[in-house]
């Protein structure tokens, strides 16, 4: 089944090409059935690119989904062409009366900051707000969970010495879990980020289950007592070639980066990455939509 996007998409194009089904509105809009209604709060600087990572993820499935994009209307990326935000992305004032099955919260290149100082703190807050009661299931991503996690839950962050950075082993706690269906007993995910969240911090929340954990960078994800926020610390959304681009802007730029630990093969700049996520990155998203959307979320999306 497809993935339901705008017409001019410009990720249509890619993932088309990758031979992932889509549907465009217009075709959609004949079909006698309901889509499940994704909303994609994007809140990375490079917009187009993050968009396309996370559909390709969701496509994945025998579902219709409906993928509505949201920015902020308190801070504007300079790294999207203005005519693709006017075109595709919505601010919350369009979109307030809506009601989701599912959203997304992408992480954003602010870890350092204090949570208050981040420019569009405020508007964050109303949304999370918002979507206890006009979204069914939520899923935060680096960032976009460290600030979920503290709005709801009080969890601190902390800033780091030196960045996490590259691709991690992760352990699946407890053991019967649908969001980790089909998952290895080991999986790995991506992770770039300056800060972090602390065991010691969650184990006194008791809203909370700690899912998956990592022996080098701590809790990986976790989720609400009633499954229907989850929160993901890395990135298992990342291209194979996110890293490197990262990396080689910083090395670039002068800033002498570390070399993403276990990407390189054989940790060789030189060579290409190794990737080793993809195959539970899909069973991830798919394991949240076929789980904890579709199968939970009502009918008549209005009783949410």
């Amino acid at each position: 089944m497809p993935i339901k996007v705008p017409n001019d998409l410009p990720a249509v194009k890619t993932l088309e090409s990758e031979k992932i089904f889509v549907i465009h509105e217009n075709r959609a809009e004949k079909q006698d059935i309901r889509p499940l209604r994704i909303l994609l709060l994007n809140l990375m600087p490079t917009k187009i690119i993050t968009e396309t990572q996370l559909l390709r993820c969701l496509s994945n499935t025998p579902l219709q989904i409906e993928v509505e994009l949201l920015q902020t209307s308190t801070y504007t990326s300079k790294n999207t062409p203005e005519d693709h935000l006017f075109s595709f992305y919505k601010t919350f004032e369009d979109i307030k009366d809506n009601k989701y099955d599912g959203m997304i919260v992408t992480g954003a290149p602010v870890e350092t900051m204090e949570f208050s100082d981040v420019l569009y703190i405020d508007e964050l807050k109303k949304i999370f707000e918002w979507s206890e009661h006009h979204v069914y299931s939520s899923l935060y991503i680096c960032w976009g969970a460290q600030a979920a996690l503290n709005h709801f839950y009080g969890i601190p962050k902390y800033n780091l010495d030196n960045k996490v950075f590259g691709i991690f082993s992760h352990f699946i706690t407890p053991e019967f879990e649908n969001i980790f269906r089909g998952f290895d007993d080991i999986f790995n995910m991506p992770h770039s980020r300056h800060s972090e969240i602390r065991f010691s911090d969650i184990e006194k929340c008791d809203k909370l289950d700690i899912l998956a954990t990592s022996n080098l960078v701590g809790p990986s994800i976790l989720s609400s007592k009633d499954r229907r926020k989850f929160f993901v610390t890395g990135h298992l959304e990342y291209d194979s070639d996110t890293l490197s681009i990262e990396y080689f802007r910083d090395k670039n730029a002068g800033l002498n980066p570390d070399i993403p630990i276990n990407y390189f093969l054989d940790n060789d700049i030189n060579n290409l990455p190794l990737v080793t996520w993809r195959s539970h990155a899909q069973l991830f998203f798919t394991n949240w939509l076929n789980y904890f959307v579709y199968q939970q979320t009502p009918y008549d999306i209005t009783t949410i």
